[in-house]
């Protein structure tokens, strides 16, 4: 394993965090109503992390 390896494979675990992270902050600006309309998982807020989106099993 090489190190440019190594450095491809946090790239592209930060670009898919990044992603997943926006995709959920877009969700939190919507309103709750059209959230449900479109059936989107519950949101679940933490004091400690923040508001988070309930995944199913």
């Amino acid at each position: 394993m090489s190190i440019l390896s190594s450095i491809g494979r946090i790239a592209v675990r930060y670009a898919a965090n990044r992603a997943r992270y926006r995709s959920e902050r877009a969700l939190l600006s919507l309103p709750i109503k059209l959230r449900k309309d479109i059936g989107w998982p519950e949101i679940i807020v933490d004091a400690q992390t923040g508001p988070r989106i309930c995944r199913a099993p």
